[in-house]
């Protein structure tokens, strides 16, 4: 199964970059399913339900989300309403919307999860003891397991793939907005990387006005944070995985810049 993840897309910008390449990537790659990070797609927090179609429109399949999940009040209008958005699982069980989206895609079933960590992040619900308790039951029916873990540490996203190494396809890593080049498969045929990277503004910080970041390490006070102009970038993963069991073969890592050009 052949599978392109998108990293972190970021505002407008993230969506114009989007929209730019994920048909190229798609038509080089020939994937069976297309999953795209969205905690970040509105305004650069959150989601709402014109962005929603903006992103399914330019070739998504899946949305996985993470910590800006209810950053937009409009998604409480419609995530029950859709099938194919993953909010992290370990959020409390009584939340709207689901942590697994499944399905079959160009005749093949996956399941998609979503979960957060939570060293340097919010208080949640242990991601490793959810994700145990989820995954020899889905392993029943679907062999091929994707896991965003949209996480700050990199220990953390470390121990989740070695935790998971053997029981899923992949597990990606998401939040921190920069590419790690650890992409590798694991001994027992995980896909693992530590970061994707974002898919957004390329000469902000983490696709924020640079300026407004620098002056908050600088000051210590309050800055309101908004996403920047200029040029973009996109970073994602390809993967493929063997048909029957379910593991990893291939994991490629997607960078595409001003300064990384990928279709020359």
């Amino acid at each position: 199964m052949k599978m392109l993840f998108i990293g972190d897309v970021v505002g407008s910008p993230g969506r114009s970059v989007l929209k730019e390449y994920l048909p190229k990537l798609k038509s080089k790659f020939r994937p069976d399913v297309t999953i795209v990070n969205a905690e970040n797609a509105a305004s650069g927090k959150g989601l709402t339900k014109k962005v929603y179609h903006e992103l399914i429109t330019a070739g998504a399949d899946i949305l996985t989300m993470g910590n800006h999940m209810w950053g937009k009040k409009e998604i409480f209008d419609f995530i029950d309403d859709v099938m194919n958005i993953a909010r992290p699982i370990n959020f409390p069980d009584d939340n709207p919307g689901k942590g697994i989206v499944t399905g079959k895609y160009n005749g093949k079933s996956i399941a998609v999860i979503n979960a957060q960590g939570r060293t340097f992040m919010q208080p949640s619900d242990c991601p490793f003891e959810k994700l145990d308790g989820v995954i020899d039951d889905l392993s029943k029916d679907y062999k091929h397991i994707f896991v965003d873990f949209h996480a700050e540490a990199t220990s953390e996203k470390l121990a989740m793939s070695w935790f998971l190494d053997g029981r899923v396809t992949a597990v990606a890593g998401t939040h921190t907005h920069v590419p790690t080049a650890d992409e590798r498969i694991l001994p027992g045929g995980t896909a693992h990387i530590t970061d994707t990277g974002m898919t957004g503004p390329y000469d902000g910080i983490l696709g924020v006005d640079r300026e407004a970041v620098i002056g908050r390490f600088q000051t210590g006070l309050p800055t309101r944070f908004e996403v920047t102009k200029g040029r973009t970038q996109l970073n994602g993963l390809f993967i493929e995985s063997d048909p029957l069991t379910g593991k990893a073969q291939t994991i490629k890592r997607i960078q595409i810049s001003e300064d990384h050009p990928f279709f020359d």
